[in-house]
């Protein structure tokens, strides 16, 4: 009899190659498949509910694999990381309703854009963080990224090679925090495109630094061209931190 088995995993993704098995590469799929194989003693294909590029982390990527196994659903987890990388860790296992697909499951997700901002980069945190050097104006930033929450069509912050059949997408809440020297943008929506949170964070350092008016979101938005919008943010500042499910 088969089971569904959801995992919640967190990641560094600097010496991965992203989620997504690619040929030659170690991804974050192409490890789980190959561990809970041989843990498992059958052939195990885990389906994400993201996708992530190579070089962004996680604290809460979600996927579910299915499996004869009798082991009891929350001790997968336990007996996962016994054979992980160092820089992957299955943080909690359970078994769900055959069912139930991350990826057509309702659910609301939620990244985080960190950006270290002083003169010079801090070593410990470079990983981590995009550094920023010069003043970002916050209240500005804050109040271009009320132009994004709602349903918008989002292409204008889309990588053009996005091969999403609607650009459509609606973004709940943008939250831009800062703590001694580290801006983090939470953003949470119901989905987003690819290179959608990294546009957006490219974007809104821009506006921080006064490249764009706040008010130019709007019309980034309504232009429905990539190029009407700032840079692609660093990988390595994004983490994905979980999702909350409908």
């Amino acid at each position: 009899m088969q089971r569904r088995i959801m995992l919640t995993i967190a990641y560094d993704g600097t010496n991965l190659h992203g989620w997504q098995i690619q040929p030659g590469a170690v991804t974050v799929e192409s490890v789980l498949n190959r561990e809970l194989s041989a843990l498992l003693k059958e052939e195990i294909h885990v389906i994400g509910a993201s996708r992530t590029d190579a070089g962004v982390h996680a604290e809460g990527a979600v996927c579910v694999f299915d499996t004869g196994s009798r082991i009891p659903g929350d001790k997968f987890s336990f007996a996962l990381n016994q054979s992980l990388p160092p820089d992957i860790r299955v943080l909690s296992s359970k078994e769900v309703p055959d069912s139930f697909h991350p990826r057509r499951a309702k659910c609301r997700k939620t990244y985080r854009y960190s950006i270290w901002n002083d003169t010079f980069p801090l070593p410990t945190n470079r990983l981590y963080t995009h550094w920023v050097h010069g003043a970002l104006d916050l209240s500005a930033m804050r109040r271009a990224a009320d132009y994004l929450i709602g349903e918008h069509d989002f292409k204008s912050f889309c990588n053009v090679r996005s091969q999403a059949e609607s650009t459509v997408r609606t973004i709940y809440d943008i939250d831009i925090r800062k703590e001694g020297k580290q801006i983090d943008i939470l953003i949470t929506g119901n989905g987003f495109l690819y290179n959608m949170i990294r546009i957006i964070a490219g974007t809104l350092i821009e506006i921080g630094q006064g490249k764009y008016a706040p008010e130019k979101t709007e019309a980034m938005l309504l232009a429905e061209r990539r190029e009407e919008a700032g840079q692609t943010a660093p990988a390595k500042g994004l983490c994905l931190m979980g999702y909350e499910w409908l």
